[in-house]
């Protein structure tokens, strides 16, 4: 890794100075420079003799071969992490909900949320450093102050992956120990929901699915090993909001043994501090997704 990282110090440039900041600082449209009116590509005469400027100045490094692949790399693993570490945050909120999610997430996309922040935060770094030669640039320039405050958004959403993942999920996962056994609760016909996240199909345990105030037994069906379908839907849960986005119906369900019924608990839960921190947290980090892909837009297009 430490190579790897070197290599590609060596081979970003440090400058780069043909940025839109530019025209807004001289009032020129990138017409002025470019052939194309949007900027990049081409030169005009006018932006050839500026090149040429700054090679006498010894400012100018024209990207080799290379440094644009490894420079094309190292963009294109940062979007493609970018995406996929979004995408696991949609899905949380808008499939799976952040309650579904308080009982677990799935290891998957657990797994894939990390390595996408570890990844970003590599390629990031790189990218920013083959953008901004000087720290100061980070305040007194358009770009660097977007950039400035798309990191700070960044190392936030990690700071809280990083409390929920070590401090919040072991003490939710503890509080769902303490829950009746299942030997208590098989012979039942009612479950609240509470109750049902015992039957989750792991350690020999039955998995129990709801839908639509039902539940199902799951626990013999192919399709849902060690209480998991799809890597994405987990047994002991009320799937009936998840459902709506299954790409079957919900006759495959009925069709299953139906074990009780599921009632809503007659007593008003009082959430644990640890679980509204973590409620706090996950609507928080979908609004920052928002932010972060409002300040791109304003980098790129404003």
């Amino acid at each position: 890794m430490i190579s790897f990282l070197c290599l590609c110090f060596f081979l970003i440039p440090a400058s780069a100075l043909a940025t839109a900041d530019y025209a807004r600082q001289t009032g020129f449209e990138c017409k002025a420079c470019h052939v194309d009116a949007i900027g990049g590509g081409k030169l005009t005469r006018a932006g050839e003799q500026f090149v040429q400027e700054l090679k006498l100045k010894g400012l100018y490094r024209p990207l080799k071969t290379p440094q644009k692949i490894v420079r094309f790399i190292i963009g294109y693993l940062h979007l493609l992490t970018a995406i996929a570490w979004f995408g696991t945050i949609l899905y949380v909120h808008i499939l799976l909900k952040p309650a579904y999610a308080a009982k677990g997430l799935p290891k998957g996309e657990l797994v894939l949320g990390w390595m996408s922040m570890i990844i970003m935060s590599v390629t990031g770094t790189l990218l920013s450093i083959a953008r901004i030669p000087a720290w100061d640039m980070l305040f007194t320039t358009r770009f660097g102050i977007l950039l400035t405050i798309k990191v700070l958004l960044f190392l936030i959403m990690m700071s809280t992956a990083f409390f929920v993942t070590v401090f919040i999920g072991p003490r939710m996962r503890k509080r769902l120990k303490v829950l009746p056994s299942v030997d208590t609760l098989k012979d039942r016909q009612v479950l609240t929901l509470e109750e049902l996240h015992n039957f989750d199909g792991k350690e020999g345990r039955p998995a129990y699915i709801a839908l639509k105030g039902n539940i199902y037994d799951v626990t013999d069906s192919r399709l849902w090993k060690e209480g998991s379908h799809a890597r994405k839907h987990l047994a002991g849960n009320d799937l009936t909001d998840a459902l709506n986005t299954a790409p079957h119906s919900e006759e495959k369900v009925l069709a299953l043994r139906q074990v009780g019924k599921l009632t809503i608990s007659s007593t008003i839960a009082v959430r644990p501090l640890h679980e509204r921190v973590f409620y706090f947290f996950a609507y928080m980090n979908l609004i920052f997704v928002f932010l972060i892909v409002f300040v791109i837009a304003l980098m790129r297009w404003a």
